[in-house]
């Protein structure tokens, strides 16, 4: 008998290369094969999953359910040692990517909340889909915390006895308590967002609340219009006037986080990361990044699975709308994916060029075989993705911590170290040019 007690860090689909192993161990030493890992999120970035595997001699025997919610699970099975022969036991199935996504973020969030000794998470909701999957999330961390530990359990667990006595004891009568929510307008902001964001909220019990920004946006760009002696314009100051409408929201939602003593979240995610496309001390400030651990077209993909796997049909109107900022003009059209590339493009590059460590030529060869765009556009996508990817190496240094959710990230303090300041692949990029 091999006896494996494991600490080994929870990604989606590792599952699969877990049991591989385990099956070949068990039938190399013809012996049954006994595999125990650590279970729930214990330090903060990585998250245990608690997985048991029981194999013999090349046999699967029993696997458990991955991310419970109970401080420990038993599973067992009858083994005749001297005859070598066991009797098969329960093996569940290893679910979805999407499914295993929630499963851990949720337990996640549980642990993070109960053991930094919070009441709750703030979200700023945008009608978007980073921060609609936030609150997802937080949704189906009380959704299945009630249901897995019971009512009392799961709020003592919590830290949270002073909503014991409430009349209706479901999850839905907690969210309330547990997640607070605002959508901050400015003249830019749609109806479409505000009317997304709403009734997103309200469908799950969330605390919800609004108010307009445009005020203080108007304050801040008079003053340094002031200072500069010229009226500012969307020509000559395009960035700055985005950035700071992102940077105005931040200081007024902390406030609502700090007095409720709760966990602010930032809804950034990897994708983002990877071009530094948000703004520093704005749409990136907040004490935890739940989804800077997964690229844009997963938490997209994830969003229209969660509609109808999850049940939250109020998330039809967020995956109906194109990714976008809405922080030009609305006569400006602004999309995501105009000002970057197509996500589906962006995160093919990402994984050539970090995961798979290729240089910019070996990228524009890898993905020329696998994609129908014209050379030039494909080549000029590589070149931005290398420029945008070294000038914010900053920003990813001082990103709010976050879950370890895929096979690689890019959290600087735990996998992906690249130096703040460097030739930025200057004379990479040139022999991409010249290719």
């Amino acid at each position: 008998i091999i006896f494996n007690p494991s600490a080994s860090h929870f990604a989606m689909g590792k599952t699969l290369e877990r049991e591989s192993l385990v099956l070949e161990s068990s039938a190399m030493f013809d012996c049954l094969y006994v595999y125990v890992n650590l279970l729930g999120n214990e330090a903060g970035r990585m998250i245990y999953d608690g997985e048991i595997l029981v194999a013999h001699q090349g046999k699967l025997i029993a696997k458990d359910r991955l991310l419970q919610w109970k401080d420990c699970q038993l599973l067992y099975v009858d083994y005749d040692q001297k005859e070598n022969k066991v009797e098969p036991g329960q093996v569940h199935p290893t679910g979805s990517k999407e499914e295993e996504f929630v499963a851990a973020t949720s337990l996640a969030l549980f642990d993070y909340m109960r053991k930094s000794k919070s009441k709750g998470y703030v979200l700023s909701l945008s009608g978007g889909a980073d921060s609609a999957s936030c609150a997802i999330l937080v949704a189906e961390m009380v959704k299945r915390g009630v249901a897995n530990l019971g009512w009392s359990s799961f709020l003592q667990k919590i830290g949270r006895e002073d909503l014991l006595n409430l009349e209706e004891k479901s999850w839905k009568s907690l969210m309330p308590y547990l997640l607070t929510t605002a959508y901050q307008a400015t003249a830019n902001s749609g109806d479409a967002t505000f009317s997304a964001a709403e009734t997103l909220a309200k469908s799950m019990g969330a605390s919800f609340h609004h108010w307009s920004i445009q005020e203080e946006f108007s304050s801040m760009t008079q003053k340094i219009a002031n200072v500069q002696q010229r009226a500012l314009s969307w020509e000559a100051d395009d960035i700055a006037l985005q950035n700071i409408q992102a940077r105005l929201r931040s200081p007024m939602i902390w406030m609502l986080a700090n007095m409720q003593g709760k966990l602010l979240l930032t809804t950034s995610n990897r994708s983002e990361g990877d071009v530094g496309y948000s703004t520093m001390d704005g749409d990136s400030s907040g004490s935890l990044a739940p989804i800077s651990g997964v690229d844009k077209v997963f938490v997209r993909q994830f969003l229209r699975w969660a509609e109808m796997a999850l049940d939250y049909p109020a998330l039809k109107h967020i995956n109906a709308l194109a990714p976008t900022a809405e922080l030009r003009p609305p006569d400006a059209n602004q999309s995501d994916e105009t000002d970057l590339m197509p996500y589906t493009l962006l995160v093919a590059i990402e994984r050539a060029a970090i995961k798979e460590r290729k240089s910019p030529v070996q990228v524009y060869q890898a993905l020329s075989e696998s994609t129908d765009l014209p050379p030039a556009d494909l080549k000029k996508a590589v070149i931005k993705f290398f420029t945008l990817w070294s000038r914010n190496q900053w920003k990813r240094e001082r990103t709010a911590p976050s879950f370890h959710l895929d096979d690689f990230n890019i959290d600087p303090k735990t996998w992906c170290r690249f130096p703040i300041l460097s030739s930025g692949f200057e004379q990479e990029i040139k022999e991409l040019e010249a290719w």
